[in-house]
């Protein structure tokens, strides 16, 4: 019996440490829209800004650099007149899709269930 609870809690933790890992690297109000807007396509820091309601330039670019940090995203300067800037999803965080996806649709059921049908 004793074996089985070692075996339980080890298992437990086998589950608990990578969805903290994930949590770590998407954690906060902002990085999953950023992450959205990116899966559409490559876009300016105005775009950015322009796309994803109530984010203050301050903050999108700390988010920025932090997904940039966790190679999720990546920036692209151009040697144009000027400078053009664009910030594009890596193929390693398109593998976040399926995630944003699976969490697009919980939210819709969730909505549903505790406020009704509004949107």
């Amino acid at each position: 019996m004793k074996k089985q609870k070692a075996e339980k809690k080890l298992y437990c933790s086998d589950i608990i440490i990578p969805v903290r890992d994930t949590l770590y690297v998407i954690n906060g109000k902002w990085k999953m829209p950023i992450i959205g807007t990116l899966i559409q396509g490559s876009k300016r820091f105005k775009e950015l800004e322009r796309s994803i309601q109530k984010i203050t330039p301050r903050m999108l670019s700390k988010e920025l650099r932090e997904l940039e940090m966790n190679q999720l995203i990546v920036r692209k300067v151009y040697n144009t007149l000027p400078v053009i800037v664009e910030y594009e999803i890596t193929k390693y965080g398109l593998s976040l899709k399926k995630v944003f996806e699976a969490m697009y649709e919980w939210g819709i059921a969730h909505r549903k269930r505790i406020i009704g049908k509004k949107q």
